[in-house]
């Protein structure tokens, strides 16, 4: 089955990450850090397949060699708390040969990363599946944050943009100096450059489908944006992918279980309905000619059919205990007819797209809480630097932090934007609250699952309804064509 992954995320040293041992466990190879003056080795991980790094043109030759290319990147970004490098992962097709993944791979990194400056160490993966499950091909890339100058050095990341009034002139804030804004240098973090190699990298592998004349595609839209209603899982990740390979459960694992199960039951609802409602027009259309039987007649016609053909005493009684269900339930719901049988069904129709739309919701604002913990806890980590930076009073050295910095300061200044309307009115972040929230979200979405199961369940009986009427009615169809030829 064609599927479409990709993930972005940054290797930094605030979430204790080294350049040099992500880009070993990638390529599956022993590398030595300069910086931390320890050795990453991942010789034994099996399933790398193929490695490469792709230059741009003004890149130094010996970036080729992957121990030279990370150590440099680690001696230019001196911050504690740097952010080194772009890290790709990104699915291959079990469609498609490997040699046709590689090919593929290698085709997206150029046209689209190195053709913008970057270089990209790439390598591609297909780990062995030892229990005969599904193959899981992809690649991975590292790409460093900062871009190469014409003259093979480092550049900046980010450079300053003066704030300026209407004659031109630069605004002075209240601590005597210019404002300015940190303005990225390239465009490689943006959240528009991000969709174009999303879109990009689904166009290339349907343009390869299409090609080899298969009708399977992969589309990098979220199901909300194409306009699909299937309720979207999360990603597992490699860690929990291996412990659910290994029998041990987990929350992530439990969650998309559930999500898949309750998928699979409104699916199965609204096949139910959608079979109701047609056979319910094509019914009373039968049914509305002069003298037409009502259920109960039906019904009991169509019961005494099968006790008059029953071979054994124990059919018989199999047969009366089937109609007694069917007659109580008819009863105890006040159905006497098609109409008030369509009536019923009406209010299931609506109650399960009421209980879709409340899951839909929940799911939106569990997003939502997901992103702002996020950003809270962004700001925790790049707090200490801020606060580090208003005690600098000598102007050389405030500029000094401020250049070595601007990436955590940058980051700073934005998870304290996204989050200053949801400050409580003490001005603090309810993170705690939030979570609380995230964890009572999660219990109540599993709950609105088990709405779904009842409104089956009386759709079942339905059903039961359906063909004990069509039976009858296709033998009273046969007697009449019997009839009709006798008179002949």
């Amino acid at each position: 089955m064609a599927l479409f992954h990709f993930h972005v995320t940054q290797v930094k040293r605030s979430a204790g990450q080294s350049a040099i041992a992500s880009a070993a466990y990638r390529s599956g190879e022993k590398l030595y850090s300069e910086y931390y003056g320890e050795v990453s080795d991942y010789t034994h991980k099996g399933g790398v397949v193929c490695t490469d790094i792709l230059l741009p043109p003004q890149a130094p030759a010996e970036y080729r060699d992957r121990t030279t290319l990370w150590n440099a990147v680690e001696k230019v970004e001196r911050g504690k708390k740097a952010q080194l490098a772009y890290s790709f992962d990104i699915a291959l097709q079990n469609e498609l040969s490997l040699d046709e993944n590689i090919a593929l791979a290698r085709q997206f990194v150029s046209e689209q990363l190195v053709s913008r400056g970057m270089i990209a160490d790439f390598a591609i993966h297909q780990p062995d599946k030892k229990d005969g499950g599904i193959p899981n091909p992809h690649f991975h890339i590292l790409c460093p944050i900062r871009s190469v100058e014409e003259s093979g050095k480092w550049g900046c990341k980010q450079r300053r943009v003066y704030r300026l009034d209407e004659e031109g002139n630069r605004i002075i804030g209240k601590d005597g100096k210019p404002l300015f804004d940190a303005v990225p240098t390239t465009d490689w973090g943006s959240p528009e450059t991000l969709e174009h190699w999303r879109a990009a990298w689904a166009a290339m592998v349907n343009a390869k489908f299409e090609e080899k004349g298969l009708t399977c595609r992969i589309d990098h839209r979220s199901y909300e944006r194409q306009g699909n209603d299937l309720l979207p899982t999360i990603h597992e990740g490699v860690a929990v992918r291996q412990m659910e390979a290994k029998g041990i459960t987990t929350d992530k694992g439990d969650l998309n279980r559930w999500i898949k199960a309750a998928w699979n039951l409104l699916r199965d609802i609204r096949k139910k309905i959608t079979t109701l409602t047609n056979w319910l027009k094509a019914a009373k259309e039968e049914l509305s000619r002069p003298q037409a039987p009502d259920l109960a007649s039906l019904l009991t016609a169509y019961y005494s059919g099968r006790n008059a053909g029953a071979w054994s005493q124990k059919a018989r009684i199999s047969n009366l205990k089937h109609f007694s269900e069917t007659v109580n339930y008819l009863t105890d719901n006040h159905i006497s007819s098609l109409e008030d049988l369509e009536v019923r069904l009406a209010v299931h129709s609506d109650r399960t797209e009421a209980v879709n739309a409340s899951m839909k919701a929940m799911s939106a604002r569990k997003k939502e809480l997901e992103d702002l913990l996020r950003y809270a806890d962004l700001y925790r980590e790049t707090k200490p630097i801020y606060d580090e930076l208003k005690g600098i009073k000598w102007k050389g050295r405030r500029e000094k932090f401020e250049t070595e910095h601007e990436r955590d300061l940058k980051m700073f200044h934005m998870a304290s934007r996204k989050l200053e309307k949801h400050r409580t009115p003490a001005g603090k972040i309810p993170a705690q609250a939030w979570r609380q929230e995230l964890a009572a979200l999660q219990q109540k979405y599993r709950a609105e699952y088990e709405r779904y199961k009842p409104m089956r369940d009386d759709l079942m009986k339905m059903l039961r309804v359906k063909n004990c009427v069509d039976t009858v009615l296709r033998q009273q169809e046969q007697t009449q064509e019997k009839r009709r030829r006798i008179e002949r």
